[in-house]
């Protein structure tokens, strides 16, 4: 299917387009879910919470900011338990 035609009759009836994927479009345009759909068509994606996916950047700027006395400050910082801060700086 031609992309322009595509683009041309989801903009004419975006009442048409099924959920959720009118909520993707209407945030990241029809560029975006287009992309999505010819990469990951057809297939069964979970989507993770955002958390989820940055748990490891936010853990390793945790640890390039931890001076040795700053628990309580990175744990509100980035969302860590006292505990899962202390596990993860000991490990």
């Amino acid at each position: 299917m031609d992309k322009h035609i595509l683009r041309q009759a989801a903009q004419r009836h975006p009442s048409s387009i099924l959920q959720p994927y009118d909520a993707l479009m209407g945030l990241e345009g029809f560029d975006a879910i287009y992309a999505i759909c010819e990469n990951l068509g057809g297939a069964t994606v979970y989507v993770p919470s955002i958390r989820k996916i940055f748990a490891q950047c936010l853990e390793r700027e945790a640890l390039r900011e931890f001076n040795g006395y700053n628990y309580d400050a990175l744990a509100k910082k980035y969302g860590f338990s006292d505990r899962h801060l202390r596990r993860m700086l000991s490990g």
